[in-house]
């Protein structure tokens, strides 16, 4: 068996190692979601996590690392049944693991082979009472995120399938990595993880090297670099022991809790689960230190790996936690050790102060995490600056206009607060990854028949119905029934898919008015929110002036396109021929790259062609162009006033295309519309 690398010898990583530490020392934290930039040891220091946990006593020949006293479905388990001692385990989940292999399901060979209904045990089942890694998190399927989130929330499996009635504990360590650029985690998801922490490559020259020198030691001679770490390991492995041992001993006062949740309410957020979890994280600290009472430092550190990801209002906030603030909150004074004593009554109605919120915990307090160094906020939405104000394109150009190309100022226009748009999807039957947008056949989804071979679960109806008429042939005399390779049927499901949802944006002259490009981005904003809860991938080309440019190449990550979105200029010419021909090219070559993913072609523009001699003579043939690839596209045409000149729409027949107005985007647009016919 391979070495491990040392927990000890990581360098650069200290509170994801702290982390990791606290959530095993006190499960009940609710495990640790991991992002950092590619490259930053996240899979090698969890997977060194599991060599430095103490053993663990499970009944001998359970399953299901069943403790003694436990019930598991291979038996109810006394006080004195038989153990064993083994290693704390860690369960990898993959990413495209099916369900079958996640909560367990029928044992095929015995059920076809000797007739027998057994039930054999999924990854969940594994996993009990130990670590359930996910690298990649942030690219689940939907279906397995819904079991992740079911086993979270109660700490069992239940398994209803196949003729299956199975229900086993499942409590685990739940720790998933991710890197923020492909992608965001569901919010449902994203709760249930306890601890969340930053993590980037050290920007330490010093540093650095160090980390190269270890890395190198280690794959010269990893036997003699683990056992160099030995000492240190079997140190840390006694003290996680000590601090389990010490944890139900930690003293928990009410000023303690009234300081949590004041913390908690100042940077307002959701539900009650922060609370809870900055709570048992604080008493996880101290008894890490072995201290048996909570201190300030405890609750401080507690909040800054509970709270960050809990702020977060919509997919396109960032992360982060005001230190600043957490301070002011806090204050300088040690929560009292002892139990207060009940507050005599004030003969003369006079109050301490003691209850009195500072300045620094007002709701209206503005948080600073959300602006960058110049102080100009991050998030998409913001409202434009004072440069902004004009309500006119900076350079409105028509089709015979000859100035020279790129002509005129630029400017940056913000959007409003996205909002509820209608779903388009991608014509016909896919059969790409799980998603929510166009129609597939998936894993997962309504059952509408079945298939000799293919990737779907047992139809086990289907497969005695083929075995059956072949029994005689096969000289079953009674018993059980004789099957073949053949006879094997699977599940043909239909369920929604994930598509690459590809914007191509004018940002040319025509569309710098201020009303008019704060309507398309907010458009597109919308759009990019809804591409992220179908779990599509998305894209961004843009053109204006003499060309176009892809903003965003095709990534999971629609915050970056948000913030991509943000920064686009307005101004100069409009090379229309050039914007949906670059377009077509990114779609060209992630045909090849992702062949199961069908495109969405969503092109926002007036329809008008200003760049070059025969800039509308170009701009047809490339239409024409991308309608004999058969893609599936919208135009919205962002037109307005009276005198309207339909170019947008001529250029939507001619792409065979959805032809929208920008504002029927809206779903609740498309609803008042539909009430008023």
């Amino acid at each position: 068996m391979p070495q491990q690398y040392p927990l000890c010898a990581v360098v650069g990583s200290d509170d994801m190692t702290l982390a990791l530490l606290l959530t095993t020392i006190s499960p009940e934290v609710g495990g640790v979601l991991v992002r950092g930039e590619k490259g930053t040891a996240k899979s090698t220091t969890v997977r060194a996590l599991a060599t430095v946990l103490p053993p663990i006593e499970v009944v001998a020949g359970d399953r299901f690392s069943s403790a003694p006293g436990e019930t598991s479905p291979d038996g109810a388990w006394g006080s004195d049944a038989e153990t064993e001692t083994r290693p704390v385990r860690l369960v990898e989940l993959p990413v495209g693991a099916t369900e079958d292999r996640v909560l367990g399901s029928l044992h095929l060979s015995k059920v076809l082979a000797d007739g027998v209904a057994e039930y054999e045990p999924g990854l969940l089942a594994r996993a009990h009472r130990g670590i359930l890694y996910v690298d990649e998190v942030n690219l689940l399927h939907d279906h397995l995120v819904d079991l992740l989130l079911d086993a979270a929330a109660m700490g069992r499996s239940t398994v209803e399938r196949d003729g299956v009635s199975v229900a086993h504990a499942a409590r685990f360590v739940l720790v998933g990595t991710m890197n923020p650029e492909e992608g965001e985690l569901r919010p449902q998801l994203l709760d249930r993880f306890g601890l969340t922490v930053e993590i980037a490559a050290p920007r330490d020259p010093q540093l650095r090297a160090e980390v190269v020198r270890r890395r190198l030691a280690f794959d010269a001679d990893p036997d003699a670099f683990v056992e160099s770490y030995a000492d240190a390991e079997r140190a840390l492995t006694d003290r996680i022991a000590a601090a389990r041992k010490l944890l139900p001993e930690v003293e928990l006062t009410d000023a303690v809790l009234t300081k949590v949740a004041e913390v908690c309410a100042a940077f307002k957020v959701d539900g009650m689960r922060a609370d809870i979890v900055t709570t048992r994280t604080a008493i996880a600290h101290a008894a890490w230190n072995g201290r048996t009472h909570v201190t300030r430092a405890d609750i401080r550190q507690a909040a800054l790996l509970a709270l960050p990801h809990r702020r977060r209002r919509n997919p396109f906030d960032a992360p982060g936690l005001d230190e600043e603030l957490l301070d002011q909150i806090l204050g300088d004074e040690e929560p009292d050790p002892e139990p207060p004593l009940p507050p005599e009554p004030d003969p003369e109605g006079h109050d301490d102060g003691s209850s009195e919120q500072p300045e620094s915990m007002t709701p209206d307090q503005p948080d600073e995490s959300d602006t960058d160094d110049s102080g100009r906020h991050e998030n998409p939405r913001s409202e434009p600056s004072d440069s902004m104000t004009s309500d006119e394109p900076t350079d409105v150009e028509s089709p015979g206009d000859s100035r020279p190309s790129g002509a005129g100022q630029t400017s940056v226009i913000g959007a409003a607060d996205p909002y509820k748009v209608k779903r388009f999807e991608v014509h016909g039957t896919g059969a790409g990854e799980s998603g929510k947008r166009s129609r597939a056949l998936t894993s997962n989804g309504r059952r509408i028949g079945a298939d000799p071979t293919g990737n779907g679960g047992l139809h086990l109806i289907e497969t005695i119905r083929a075995a059956a008429p072949h029994q005689q042939a096969r000289g079953r005399q009674g018993g059980r029934i004789l099957f073949q390779d053949g006879d094997l049927r699977t599940a043909r499901r239909e369920g929604r898919e994930a598509n690459l949802v590809l914007f191509c944006v004018d940002a040319s002259g025509s569309m710098a008015a201020k009303k008019r490009m704060e309507q398309v981005k907010t458009a597109i904003l919308s759009l990019l929110l809804d591409a992220y809860q179908r779990r599509d991938k998305v894209g961004l080309v843009t053109f204006r002036a003499d060309g176009a440019e892809i903003a965003l190449p095709p990534t999971h990550s629609v915050d970056i396109a948000a913030k991509r979105l943000a920064d686009l200029p307005a101004g100069g010419r409009t090379p229309l021929a050039e914007g949906l021909l670059t377009a077509a090219e990114v779609l060209r070559v992630e045909r090849v790259r992702d062949p199961r993913r069908r495109p969405l072609l969503i092109v926002i523009t007036d329809g008008r062609a200003t760049h070059g001699a025969d800039a509308v003579a170009r701009s047809r043939q490339a239409a024409a162009w991308i309608a004999e690839q058969h893609t599936s596209s919208v135009v919205v045409d962002c037109e307005q006033g009276p005198m309207r000149m339909g170019l947008a729409g001529q250029l939507a027949a001619r792409m065979q295309a959805t032809h929208l107005p920008l504002a029927e985007v809206s779903a609740q647009a498309l609803t008042s519309m539909a009430r008023a016919a």
